[in-house]
């Protein structure tokens, strides 16, 4: 598996019996919290690995940090927020590398394996196919409402970041006992453009319920006050240069959220429609609680449906 479809993560395959999964990611900080930084950052890279099928196994550290500028004490709190995230996973932290910079940024090289047969990637849904969403969206306005004194950071500390630094792999263990035809973590595109990779990926149409799609507490109302993204004309403009169909009319704010960049996102899970139910209620057993059907796969024109 390489970059043909834009998927989340590259596959090597070793043997009949195991493939290496390569990824690797590292972000500015989305906070100013140093150890939030790190446990987001971790989490978000080592999704990655879990999107595809696979169990993480190592993962080295990637930093650049200003040394000259900020207390080391900084860096210590980030590479605590990351190994501790690396811990959970069950994985071991065993190295990395580190230059100085202007900024911080922060994040990992992960290496995983998975079965050869067993790969999960963001080109295979069907039509037919229910897609489950398992974290809200909206991170990206909020971030950067926090910077601009327009919200809380107390109040993005008790209702988001929990959920933001929380590992995908419980969910990832609870769609892997179903009939699990495709995947990709919600990141940097937002919903719709990664759902255009899924539907190109996989040669179909993902119709998506806008009422049914899960939102941070806070993220419509930052749009609807002006606050925004770096990324979010960005990501406009991607999926209108292909085949999208705006069946509802939403104001101004309720679109940009459609597009809103997130940072350690949930995972997009497409199953069989007849699985869809009992895939909830084993993702909520495994604490997975935020978990939605946002909508379905047909089989008319490549493309995406907003209804």
């Amino acid at each position: 598996m390489g970059i043909e479809t834009a998927d989340d993560a590259a596959v090597y395959r070793l043997s009949d019996e195991i493939a290496m999964i390569n990824t690797v990611d590292f972000i500015t900080p989305p906070v100013d919290d140093p150890y939030w930084f790190g446990q987001i950052s971790a989490a978000n890279s080592i999704s990655d690995v879990y999107s595809m099928g696979g169990k993480p196994l190592t993962a080295l550290n990637v930093v650049m940090f200003p040394s000259k500028h900020l207390d080391m004490g900084f860096l210590k709190d980030i590479l605590r927020g990351g190994h501790d995230k690396v811990v959970e996973a069950e994985a071991c932290l065993v190295g990395g590398h580190t230059v100085d910079d202007e900024e911080p940024k922060y994040g990992l090289c992960v290496n995983g394996t998975v079965h050869p047969d067993r790969v999960i990637t963001n080109a295979g849904s069907r039509p037919g196919d229910a897609l489950i969403l398992t974290k809200p969206l909206g991170s990206g306005v909020l971030f950067n409402a926090v910077r601009s004194g327009k919200f809380s950071f107390l109040e993005l500390e008790r209702d988001t970041l929990p959920s933001l630094a929380s590992l995908n792999g419980p969910a990832m263990a609870a769609a892997l006992e179903f009939d699990l035809h495709a995947c990709t973590d919600i990141t940097g595109f937002g919903i719709l453009g990664h759902l255009l990779e899924v539907a190109h990926g996989s040669d179909a149409r993902v119709v998506v319920r806008y009422k049914e799609l899960p939102f941070y507490s806070g993220a419509l109302d930052m749009y609807r006050k002006g606050e925004t993204t770096g990324s979010n004309k960005a990501n406009r403009a991607m999926v209108a240069r292909h085949h999208l169909d705006m069946r509802l009319s939403l104001s101004s704010p309720e679109e940009e959220l459609l597009y809103d960049p997130q940072t350690s996102g949930g995972l997009l899970l497409s199953v069989p429609e007849a699985q869809a139910d009992d895939l909830l209620a084993a993702l909520r057993q495994a604490g997975v609680r935020a978990a939605k059907r946002i909508g379905g796969v047909t089989d008319e024109p490549v493309g995406i449906t907003v209804e």
